[in-house]
């Protein structure tokens, strides 16, 4: 490409620009200077960029589109960006804001020109998970080998570069925080060609991705935290901007938020959340990382009330904090857990900025830092980073430098004393002491601490071993060992602190949904979030981009899903989230087809199911085994829902019913119910565990005659 066609020739050409408008004080102003400056660029410069390459993949489009086909006649708006930054996730409010003012027909067409940092952003189904997660309404183009962001010399994410109707070079913006530049650029550029009559009206083929999709009970869970004492774990139900309280066999107490985002206090009922990830829970109260809202949230379960804690509810840029809560400005959240500082029990609350790539602490009860001072209850304030992007380990907390902190977990106890932090952006696990506040490396990256691309995927030492955007850790203080969601490696990673070692604790380091069950043939797609429960037996993780919570049971070594039931017990209705599906069972699991059985409408069906396990063993306690009653393909059958219940006790059959519609969709069908059972056992004597599934095939033959009474099945299956 010739060199008039980057971005290196326009900036010259730009810097003026920019220089007219930091002087110029009214609109109108800083509106005849763009004109201005858009005028001689059309009668002197000719900056016109080359097309997309041709075989590229393209998402939320109908195909591929061109810059001299589709996409002429129209000002183009181009996003460089990878989904894993920060900051360009700090963008996506202002390109969603763009597209609310400015339609297709209007002029204005905004691609995403998706180019990775990591390998694993490279894969264009991840692309696409994160096109879902972010809710990306415009074209996105896979240019995997950053092909274009050479061309046009762009250095740094994100980059916005704004396109006339002849793809021809305008503007570009680097960073985030040109909300109020971005928009008096697109405005002028689409009235002045507008005024020229360059502009077409006609539409380009948009195809949403999301509109595609079916409903499911989860979607991308983030985060995930368990209260051992009293046997539930709070879901950040991130993609449905909701919390969700369960129990640790998977039934569902409290829905909190969604589906739609918002940022209400109040009333359980009508309080709202924005992509919720880090979440902490302990009694009554669950604590919440309300990520794209910029705040730190209180629900109090006791009182049903939803509060805010810290934040305004838009992106703050201080980095050094110190206000009360709700007047100090914070910038996106990501994790959060409860701790102590210079007083008594869980008086502070660590949160990870990713925003600020810093630490801070929200103060619950009077406390103090480490070598810090003292700070009133309510206080947020800066504990570590410097606020620079870096992977700087440093004595003095805020001389050190993180990169996208994601994940937090806290261990009190002597000798580690310490908060971990899995700092996405360098692929490290780093130490925050909370003796003197001092920052090391336990796992990762490397020892420059501007290098921010030494990943990969090696079990080691130190700074031998490599991760890849770790979002999550947690601490077993039972085994004195962490473990580490790595998710860009699709791992559960597992780090001695003593010996600095990590090696991979299940996933096969490829995307995917299989349950091994075994761990080394499980696959996970990206988890965010894990969690320690069962006294350290088991390792609950977020599956983010599976939609799904699993299980890791420590003592068999065997990967499960956790079924979360969506019957809550709360005296508020949950929201409806469409129909569900059933739990994945394995591969391994047999398959038993019964004999067809003559229903009619609003007959209920009665299951009596006996279960007999191997001699000599007992049900796992606290493990998560349950039933799961679907009707695929005739979801109709059971109101769209997937009916899902515990199994506490095998010594004596387990009644299931199910109400049969009173109105037959379709009665010349015979559709249909499957049962799937997971049940976890261990061996009376000895340590081995194991988790074994089985499932039932009922098929219906829908009779016209009404009939009263019950049918009752008897099913039976021996493990």
């Amino acid at each position: 490409m010739a060199s008039q066609c980057s971005l290196s020739t326009l900036f010259p050409i730009q810097s003026q620009l920019d220089c007219d408008l930091d002087e110029a004080t009214t609109r109108q102003e800083k509106e005849n200077l763009v004109h201005q400056y858009l005028s001689k660029l059309d009668e002197e410069e000719d900056l016109k960029i080359p097309d997309f390459q041709t075989g590229l993949e393209w998402l939320n489009t109908e195909g591929p589109l061109s810059l001299n086909k589709e996409l002429a006649g129209k000002v183009v708006l181009l996003d460089f960006f990878t989904y894993c930054c920060i900051n360009c996730m700090h963008i996506l409010p202002d390109l969603h804001q763009l597209e609310h003012e400015h339609s297709v027909k209007d002029g204005l067409v905004i691609v995403g020109v998706h180019s990775a940092k990591f390998p694993n952003e490279k894969v264009l189904d991840n692309i696409r998970s994160a096109v879902l997660r972010y809710d990306i309404c415009h074209p996105v183009v896979n240019d995997s080998e950053a092909c274009l962001w050479h061309e046009l010399e762009v250095s740094c994410w994100p980059t916005l570069v704004l396109l006339g109707p002849r793809g021809n070079l305008l503007f570009s913006l680097v960073g985030e925080g040109h909300r109020d530049k971005l928009k008096l650029f697109t405005d002028m550029a689409l009235r002045y060609y507008g005024e020229k009559g360059l502009l077409k009206a006609h539409t380009v083929g948009i195809k949403l991705y999301r509109d595609s999709l079916p409903p499911s009970v989860l979607s991308f869970p983030g985060k995930v935290a368990i209260d051992d004492s009293r046997k539930r774990l709070a879901i950040a139900d991130t993609g449905h901007h909701r919390i969700l309280v369960v129990t640790v066999t998977g039934q569902l107490e409290h829905v909190i938020g969604g589906p739609e985002s918002g940022r209400q206090d109040g009333d359980l009922s009508k309080a709202s959340f924005n992509s919720p990830q880090g979440v902490a829970i302990k009694g009554d109260t669950v604590y919440v990382a309300d990520t794209e809202n910029h705040l730190i949230r209180k629900i109090d379960l006791s009182e049903r009330r939803v509060s805010t804690l810290a934040g305004v509810g838009t992106q703050g840029t201080d980095k050094e904090g110190g206000a009360v809560g709700p007047e100090q400005p914070i910038s996106s959240p990501w994790d959060v857990t409860l701790g102590s500082a210079g007083a008594d029990e869980d008086n502070v609350l660590w949160i990870a900025m990713a925003g600020t790539h810093q630490i801070w602490a929200l103060f619950l009860a009077d406390g103090k830092l480490p070598k810090g001072s003292e700070s009133k209850a309510g206080t947020c304030i800066r504990w570590a980073g410097s606020g620079s992007e870096e992977n700087r380990n440093n004595s003095y907390p805020h001389k050190a430098g993180f990169a996208q902190p994601s994940g937090l977990a806290l261990a009190p106890e002597e000798p580690w004393s310490c908060l971990y932090v899995a700092d996405s952006e360098s692929s490290t696990i780093r130490t925050l002491a909370l003796k003197d506040g001092a920052v090391k490396l336990l796992v990762g990256g490397e020892r420059d601490p501007m290098n921010l691309f030494a990943f990969g995927d090696v079990d080691g030492k130190g700074v031998g071993a490599k991760l890849q955007h770790p979002l999550g850790v947690a601490w077993a203080p039972e085994q004195s060992l962490l473990y580490v969601a790595d998710s860009y490696n699709h791992k559960i990673k597992l780090v001695d602190p003593k010996t600095k070692q990590c090696s991979t604790l299940a996933g096969t380091g490829e995307a995917g949904e299989t349950l091994g069950p075994e761990f080394d043939k499980s696959c996970f797609n990206e988890p965010g979030g894990v969690c320690v429960g069962g006294s350290g037996k088991l390792l609950f993780v977020a599956d983010t981009n599976n939609h799904q919570i699993k299980v890791l049971d420590l003592t068999s070594k065997t990967v499960s899903l956790f079924p979360v039931s969506m019957d809550c017990t709360d005296s508020v209705p949950s929201k409806p989230t469409g129909p569900a599906k059933a739990p994945t069972l394995p591969k391994s699991a047999p398959r038993k087809e019964m004999p067809a059985v003559v229903v009619s409408a609003g007959q209920t069906l009665v299951m009596s199911v006996t279960l007999s396990l191997p001699e000599g063993t007992r049900l796992t306690e606290e493990a998560p085994s349950c039933w799961a009653l679907s009707a695929e393909g005739n979801e109709w059958l059971l109101g769209g829902q997937v009916i899902t219940g515990d199994i506490m006790d095998v010594s004596k059959p387990i009644s299931i019913t199910a109400k049969l519609p009173a109105v037959i969709k379709d009665s010349n069908s015979n559709p249909s119910l499957t049962l799937g059972v997971w049940v976890y056992y261990c061996m009376e004597k000895g340590n081995a565990c194991m988790m074994k599934a089985a499932s039932f095939t009922q098929p219906l033959q829908i009779s016209a005659n009404a009939v009263d009474g019950d049918v009752t099945l008897s099913l039976a299956h021996t493990f």
